[in-house]
């Protein structure tokens, strides 16, 4: 068997730096975590890929909310992936819905086509879809490598028996990968259940600021972070904690 792969979503530079110092296997780069993340910054991207010698994949989102975009903000997604393409990342995390809540058909071939040669991963989008079985279908059509999915629940632990019905509806056509809370405490019931290859984690902690003055009565902080004077990093000791397991499980 192929030997099953972590993705770590980073949401900073120093994260995936310090992800891939953990031993992961690829990272997603997101900014954003509050809005459930959108396109970082070129700069952040850059660097990050000249920094790694692991795939970079980066999630192209112009904002958080629904994943029906107007003209605007679809201009600049594609923008946004001749940038990224230019930078030299292995791909980009995409999803574009239509509001009868199926696959966007014609911008997502659209976006494979100028994204090309990057690979293209489909987020979370793919679990506001009205019918994942007939959306897995297209995606396959269109030539999607991977799908990212909680199974369309609120987690991957909930959603496992549909993420399984799906892996094997894939026919490894198309990489399924788990994702949505995904942790040390539930990889290894969720290897069982599902028999992915890949999986997805953000790993995420918070970890305190340096400033010695705190103003606690302004807060210009919207994340789940618990204050203004944190913010978010990876574990390294969850990484590799998960790493161990997909190991035991080859």
């Amino acid at each position: 068997m192929t030997k099953r792969k972590l993705e770590i979503c980073c949401f900073t530079a120093e994260s995936a730096i310090k992800a891939a110092q953990a031993g992961a296997h690829r990272i997603e780069l997101c900014d954003n975590i509050a809005e459930g993340g959108t396109t970082p910054s070129y700069a952040t991207i850059n660097w990050v890929i000249k920094q790694l010698q692991i795939p970079v994949n980066v999630i192209v989102r112009p904002r958080g909310g629904d994943f029906l975009y107007s003209d605007t903000e679809y201009h600049l997604i594609k923008e946004d992936i001749a940038q990224i393409k230019e930078l030299g990342a292995n791909g980009i995390v995409v999803g574009f819905l239509t509001s009868a809540g199926d696959i966007d058909l014609k911008r997502t071939a659209e976006v494979i086509r100028l994204a090309a040669p990057m690979e293209i991963t489909f987020h979370r989008a793919f679990d506001m879809c009205r019918d994942p079985f007939i959306a897995l279908e297209q995606l396959k059509a269109l030539g999607v490598n991977r799908v990212l999915t909680s199974g369309g629940y609120a987690n991957a632990e909930k959603g496992a028996h549909i993420i399984a019905q799906l892996i094997q509806k894939a026919n490894n056509e198309i990489i399924i990968m788990p994702g949505s809370g995904i942790n040390d405490k539930n990889l290894s019931s969720l290897i069982h259940l599902t028999q992915a290859s890949e999986y997805h984690s953000s790993a995420k902690t918070f970890i305190d600021g340096q400033m010695q003055f705190k103003n606690n009565n302004v807060s210009m902080n919207g994340s789940d972070a618990p204050n203004e004077f944190r913010h978010i990093s990876v574990d390294l000791s969850q990484i590799k904690k998960m790493l161990r397991i997909l190991n035991e499980h080859k």
